[in-house]
């Protein structure tokens, strides 16, 4: 009987750890795509002032490009890493050259519209 209580409270705990790891796994999930959406949202913000520049008003969509494609590195940068970190938690199984590529992309689409809204919203040229 003793031994019997002793199996079926190794079985509870080993249970109760498992589900603990799988929450603990799913709190980390949920930790990396929370700071990869505040990344992103940082970005774009830091983005939004760039676009708002009274300095930026007379340039090209070549040298915008340029300038967005410089601005806000720290942001940048952050925004890559988190959603790096979210990728890798999500998809532990594909190279992680696979995921900093996709990160990379997300960057750069981001710079891309800025860019689009920029040249569709600019006053004509005179």
């Amino acid at each position: 009987m003793r031994t019997l209580m002793l199996g079926a409270a190794l079985v509870m705990m080993t249970s109760a750890a498992m589900t603990s790891a799988a929450l603990a796994d799913d709190d980390d999930a949920k930790g990396a795509q929370k700071l990869a959406m505040q990344g992103r949202d940082d970005y774009w913000h830091c983005l939004a002032r760039e676009y708002s520049r009274d300095s930026n008003q007379g340039l090209s969509e070549q040298n915008f490009g340029r300038s967005v494609a410089g601005a806000c590195p720290s942001e940048r940068q952050y925004y890559r890493v988190a959603l790096l970190d979210y990728l890798t938690s999500q998809y532990p199984n594909i190279e992680s050259g696979a995921h900093l590529a996709t990160a990379n992309r997300a960057v750069e689409a981001a710079q891309k519209d800025i860019v689009t809204a920029f040249v569709k919203h600019r006053p004509p040229q005179k």
